[in-house]
Parts: C-alpha cells; structure tokens; sequence
C-alpha cells in the first residue's frame, strides 16, 4: 500500500487542479477521493514520483468528467456559473488576487474543449510538462502544445481585464453594496462600468435572469430590484473571499435566500459581477456567521 502520508502533502494541490479543470466543487471533492483510492491500491514504491502520479491520476479523473458535464451544461436552465469557493477575507497586502480561480475565468474556461480546458490549466496554471499533460489526455506532446495555445488566445480574448490589487478590488465591491443597500441609482451607476455584465444562476430552482444582462443602467436597476427580494430585518451580508477575490454573501434567513456574488474589477469600477443562487450549489458553504 502506498504511504497515506505522502498523498496527504499533495491533497490541496490535487484539489486546486481539479476545482480549476470540473468548475465543480462537488466534482473536485470526488475526484480527489477516487484518487485516494487509486493512490492506497497502489503497491509500495510503484510511483517514482508521487507529485507526476497522483497529478496525472486526478487529472485523467477530472478529464474523463467533463464529457458528460458538457452535456449537462449544455441543457442547464439559464447561465452556469461554477459553484463558488467562499473564505474569509485574506489580509489586504496580498501582492495579487488568483485569476485562475476567479468566477469570470473559469465561465471563460466553459467555452474551450475537454482537452483545451486540461491541458490549458495544467501547463499555464500548474506548470505541468507537455508530455505529461499527453498521458492525461491521450495526445502527443505537440498536440498538447497547440491545444494550449489555442486556449490560452481564447482566454486572452474573452476573459475580461481585471485588478490585481486587492485593495482596489474591495472598495469598489464596498461602493457596490453601500449603493445597492441604499437604493442610490446614481452611486450605483458610478461604480459599474457602463459596459458591466451580470451573469446570475439560479439553476431553475431560484428566480434568477435567464440570460446576461449587459449595461451599467440595467445592471443597476436589476441590482436595486433584487435587494427589494430580501428582508432587512432578516439579511445579513458577509463581506467574503469569493475565489479568491473580495466579495459578497448575502443570506435571508425569513425567506431562505442565499446569494454569493463574485466581482471583476478594472480601473476601480466593476466590469462584471456573478451571482450565484442555485441552492444545489451552495449547499457545500458555511452562510452563517
């Protein structure tokens, strides 16, 4: 059997790749056990070196998963956002704020192939070599160089510019909830890019916009009329780390309504915020306290 202790040194690691690769925290939470289950079957000694082992064994799980996540995806109620990542607020001089994790990134990440997504996150994130990166997903090296390529142009083109210091990041999200709690239009319209997209899931269970809504005036309505959804006798808002980016939750008790907004941020204002309703995927989060 192999050494328990050596697959716990790189459990976090397994799991950051394999969140990043499914969008899934539910999918990322398996993936990581059936790799323990591979790992513990494992003889003694068999794995030269454990970190290249239980990378490719995590990532060919993940690989093999998003096929039928594709599917499903492709018949979800209005848009699919990944299930968020919630924390408590890191300290302020954090140097940068983790894109490769953001909301918006990994909604980009949708749009690329099985083998695009893979091989993108594991040679651009995690600094996998390509032939590596070729047993996961059964191509050559070369293949697996042009299928990075092509999904690192994607992503340079369609994810959105963003921060990267935090402290911006935060008092823009502040300005937002500060107008939005106040009903104050204009102060709202201050704060949102006037090309702002708001992207919201409620997966069909949970009243949520069907598609984006695109515009800093009809985001900002929308954000005034969903506040007016919530009780202030029984909200209560968490100032919250939402993929590793300040962000917000908010939680209805009286009416059991739970929200987990996530922000992009560019030059101060807010170029995109995602909303994140699904009940289903909110279920594995601490909304309390």
């Amino acid at each position: 059997m192999a050494e328990p202790a050596v697959f716990e040194q790189h459990r976090d690691r397994l799991w950051a790749i394999a969140y990043r690769i499914t969008g899934s925290v539910a999918d990322a939470d398996d993936a990581v056990q059936e790799s323990w289950l591979r790992w513990d079957a494992l003889p003694e000694g068999r794995a030269e070196d454990p970190r290249a082992y239980l990378t490719a064994v995590v990532s060919r799980i993940c690989y093999d998963q998003l096929g039928s996540a594709r599917a499903r995806r492709e018949s979800y109620p209005g848009p699919w956002l990944p299930e968020p990542v919630v924390a408590d607020g890191g300290p302020e001089d954090r140097v940068t704020l983790d894109e490769s994790v953001g909301l918006a990134l990994l909604t980009v990440l949708e749009r690329l192939t099985p083998a695009e997504r893979t091989a993108f996150i594991l040679h651009d994130v995690f600094a996998v070599p390509f032939p590596e990166i070729a047993e996961v997903v059964g191509r050559s090296p070369e293949s697996v160089r042009q299928l990075a390529s092509r999904a690192r142009r994607r992503v340079r083109s369609d994810a959105p510019r963003r921060s990267v210091d935090p402290g911006e990041h935060r008092r823009a999200v502040d300005a937002f909830l500060r107008a939005g709690m106040e009903g104050d239009m204009d102060a709202l319209l201050e704060i949102l890019d006037p090309r702002v997209v708001w992207r919201s899931d409620g997966g069909g269970k949970v009243i949520a916009a069907r598609v984006p809504v695109h515009g800093g005036e009809k985001v900002a309505r929308l954000t005034l009329g969903l506040t007016r959804r919530f009780d202030p006798a029984t909200m209560v808002v968490h100032a919250r780390e939402v993929n590793g980016a300040p962000g917000l939750v908010l939680v209805d008790s009286g009416r059991a309504l739970a929200m987990v907004f996530g922000f992009t941020v560019h030059q101060g204002r807010i170029t995109a915020i995602d909303a994140v309703l699904n009940p289903d995927k909110l279920r594995h989060l601490d909304l309390g306290g």
